[in-house]
């Protein structure tokens, strides 16, 4: 094992922030990178803000579309086509910078492209604010059937990997294929310059060994992920997201598109840049290593593709690039990890490819950006413009030296899928510096079973299908490990070829607290047990059915119930909520008879039967003489963060956002239903006017909804409910379970839900909507803040979600849990409607 390992860690890298602008040049691991941290205090500190909500605006956002690209077409190469020119934007933040704004991107690659038939430019998609997505194909070119060709063969390392490992011709004609995707992070901005540096150079070269790289490459680079980021000078999209946490969800319209790249380019090697950390950072990482990787297949190329890039920055000659931190190399476990599938390279390794991370080293972005001046600014930039061409440059030439063996390796490993061959352990020395610690491994099941006939499952499985995992539907009733299922179920057979990627998607996970000291960002994460769908694991059995591939889930929804009669919906998943919120905005007067039952009038029978077909509810006939009490749609005012503002707007609220600042400025909340509290607002920082509108809101009955650390310290500053939180470790975070015993949260909540940095709650005066379970972490990482404190043992059987009356006569309802997290939770977006219906009254 190498000793830097042993030498450096976390606490360094964290003193290490001073040396930012001046990175010392000694041996790697003297001068930890820093890095910027994956769930931040601003979720909590900084409140949404959307200033053209108004009080009754709200987005009823359709299921996730069926992918809109493909990289199948018809036609040979060059693919070019004129890209539509953006207006000229002077506000664009990169300007400052001497680099490329956004809108000399489009005329830049049209120009490249009438120079050049080695580039194709296209648009792949568009970005949260409507911008579009570039993605640049630069390579030799070809014809229609040489294409098509291509095509064959790609499907084939696939499809029947065991033929493509035969195949002559393919192992001697297929072009290697590279995707290099650039700034992600709209504030770290030079991937975009050094890609365009690098697609120019191999557009306009003359020289022989270019040309031969082209006749046997192709590289694939998106210009931006990120074009709202990079022109308004902040790290995540339109929507508040940071893309590089959602690839496993797919919840925003950037993350599909690459995901639609990765997929349909099936890249050996991919990049993704980012910045700032002081010193060059370049992936792979350190442990723990995602348990669900054929890990042998990667290290053995990410490592020296990683030393490749090293000598390629030292090459460049500044004193800032002498040396790289490569994590594998150079940290100890938990300070850089790999663990969660959230990340673009992460998930691309799924996906086949080699991934890494790219972190260039000089730092330009936040007071940086506005306190250097312009000059140092652009000398920065200059040099991490540098930076990335050079890593480019590099993973290019390692992908051409290695072709033949990335190509068998890409093979293998969907050869292990379909066999369903265990992953080979890997032997200490596999790489230099592989040891013990680096060993993750998991056991795949033979397969998962999905019920089918829900929203939820109907999600499930056409977000499996869209990241390319296998699904089929059982063509008759069955039974498999005692169990029976009807016929339409559906079945994930785990002998596939991305049987990593679905296992990591739909397992539960695994507790690593006692592996490692600390994670970067989220250490849970199981759509099989947060999306709500019934997902059951059968480890030995295949079940003897017969079955029909699946290209998209079948419809769940109807209305079953006689005309004339009306209609009950119970508020089950986020699409029942949509669907409450659709018919109150139409209007329609509806009753409910607790907190998780709409009684929906006979009368409007034409506009449920719609909204059955649309968003796959299920109406039933409501008893006869059934009364309720007739509710509004809910006036909200909402402190939260951009995560929480979408879940609430994709289940159909109409939200008006607030914040500390917003009510300091004289916002009224006269006319509010509901406050929710999470982010943002501070009640002992409300100047005396706003927090006397606070007061008066509570007076009068209004309802109040909190989350987190600012939630729990509204409700005691504002002595809403008497309950005390207790605060966890603050980086603890994962799966765990919870038992349901109120009858708003807790009545039809599924028996898991998710934490990060978790609360409890202690005292008398209120209910105990959900408790956390007599061993509550299923998988994450949550240690105790010292000896027996404030760990999993603490908090089980403690209350995680409490409602009850204010003093105003109000309802309250407080989350020690994180039920939108992210927008990943999805099978917990119910229980929090119906809490915020609750407390609207």
């Amino acid at each position: 094992m190498d000793l830097s390992r042993t030498l450096t860690g976390f606490g360094a890298a964290l003193l290490a922030i001073a040396l930012l602008a001046n990175p010392a040049t000694g041996a790697p691991g003297d001068t930890p990178s820093t890095r910027d941290f994956g769930n931040g205090p601003e979720r909590n500190e900084i409140a949404a803000v959307d200033p053209a909500a108004g009080w009754s605006a709200r987005t009823l956002l359709a299921e996730e579309p069926a992918s809109a690209w493909s990289l199948r077409s018809r036609k040979g190469y060059p693919r070019q086509n004129t890209l539509p020119v953006w207006p000229d934007n002077p506000e664009d933040r990169s300007i400052k910078l001497g680099l490329i704004p956004y809108h000399e991107m489009a005329p830049k690659l049209n120009a490249l492209q009438q120079a050049s038939d080695r580039v194709s430019a296209e648009i792949i998609g568009k970005s949260a604010g409507g911008r579009d997505l570039y993605l640049v194909t630069v390579t030799a070119p070809e014809s229609v059937g040489e294409a098509a060709r291509q095509d064959r063969w790609r499907e084939l390392i696939e499809e029947n990997p065991a033929a493509a490992k035969r195949d002559r011709a393919l192992q001697k004609g297929y072009k290697t294929p590279v995707w290099i995707n650039a700034n992600i992070h709209g504030n770290e901005w030079e991937g975009t310059d050094g890609a365009l540096r690098v697609i120019e150079r191999l557009a306009t070269a003359t020289d022989a060994a270019t040309e031969d790289f082209l006749d046997r490459s192709r590289v694939y680079l998106t210009v931006t992920n990120n074009p709202d980021g990079r022109i308004a000078g902040t790290r995540a999209n339109g929507a508040g997201f940071d893309i590089n946490r959602d690839h496993a969800t797919g919840s925003q319209p950037e993350s599909r598109a690459v995901r639609d790249v990765v997929i349909g380019t099936q890249p050996f090697v991919m990049l993704d840049e980012h910045g700032y950390t002081g010193t060059t950072l370049i992936e792979p990482a350190t442990p723990p290593h995602g348990q669900n990787y054929e890990y042998d297949l990667y290290i053995k190329h990410a490592l020296p593709n990683a030393l490749g890039m090293e000598k390629a920055i030292q090459r460049l000659g500044y004193p800032e690039t002498a040396a790289a931190d490569i994590p594998f190399r150079d940290y100890t476990p938990g300070d850089w990890d790999d663990w969660p599938p959230i990340f673009t390279p992460m998930y691309a390794m799924y996906q086949g490819a080699i991934g890494h991370t790219v972190e260039i080293p000089l730092r330009v972005n936040n007071a940086d950006y506005t306190n250097l001046p312009v000059e140092e600014l652009r000398r920065r930039a200059g040099i991490n413009t540098d930076v990335v061409a050079a890593t480019i440059e590099a993973a290019l030439t390692y992908a051409d030296t290695n072709r033949a063996t990335l190509l068998a390796d890409q093979i293998e490993q969907f050869r292990r899928g379909w066999a369903g061959e265990a992953s080979p352990e890997i032997p200490d020395g596999f790489v230099p510096g592989f040891g013990p610690e680096d060993r993750y491994s998991t056991t795949f099941p033979r397969a998962y079973v999905i019920p089918a006939g829900t929203p939820a499952a109907a999600r499930l499985v056409d977000h499996l299908i869209a990241n390319d995992v296998r699904v089929t539907r059982a063509r008759h009733d069955f039974t498999v490990n005692g169990n029976r299922y009807r016929d339409g179920t559906y079945i994930v057979d785990m002998h596939q070829p991305k049987r990593g990627l679905a296992n990591v998607l739909l397992e539960a996970g695994r507790d690593i607290s006692e592996l490692v000291p600390q994670m970067y960002d989220i250490s849970g994460w199981s759509h099989g047990l947060l999306w709500g769908a019934g997902v059951d694991a059968s480890l030995r059995t295949l079940p003897r059915v017969h079955t029909s591939p699946v290209t998209r889930a079948a419809p769940t929804g109807s209305v079953d119930a006689p005309r004339g009669r009306d209609l009950s919906l119970s508020l089950r998943d986020g699409n029942d909520v949509r669907a409450v919120n659709e018919l109150l905005t139409r209007g329609i007067k509806l009753r409910r008879t607790d907190a998780g039952t709409v009684v929906v009038p006979a009368e409007a029978r034409s506009e449920a039967t719609a909204l059955a077909k649309t968003l796959g509810v299920r109406f039933s006939a409501a008893p006869r003489g059934t009364k309720g009490e007739v509710f509004d749609q809910p006036v909200i005012a909402a402190a939260v963060s951009a995560d929480e503002l979408f879940a609430l707007r994709e289940m159909g609220f109409g939200v008006r956002t607030v914040s500390t600042a917003v009510l300091n400025a004289g916002a009224d909340l006269s006319g509010v239903d509901t406050l929710i509290v999470s982010s943002g607002l501070s009640y002992t920082a409300l100047n005396p006017t706003a927090r006397a509108t606070v007061d008066a809101f509570l007076a009068r009955g209004g309802g109040v909804l909190t989350r987190g650390a600012t939630g729990a310290a509204f409700n005691a500053a504002a002595k809403v409910l008497p309950a005390t939180a207790v605060a966890g470790r603050s980086d603890a975070n994962g799966v765990v379970t919870v038992t349901n015993e109120g009858g708003v949260v807790g009545a039809g909540s599924p028996p898991h839900s998710f934490v990060y940095s978790p609360l409890w709650f202690t005292g008398t005066g209120f209910t105990v909507e959900q408790r956390y379970g007599a061993d509550p972490l299923v998988a994450g990482h949550w240690l105790p803040t010292g000896a027996g404190a404030n760990g999993p043992a603490q908090a089980a059987g403690q209350a995680a979600v409490v409602s009850g009356a204010t003093p105003g006569g109000g309802n309250a309802v407080l989350f020690g849990t994180e039920p939108l997290f992210r927008a990943h939770p999805k099978g917990l977006y119910a229980g929090y409607a119906r809490a915020l219906f609750w407390t609207a009254g």
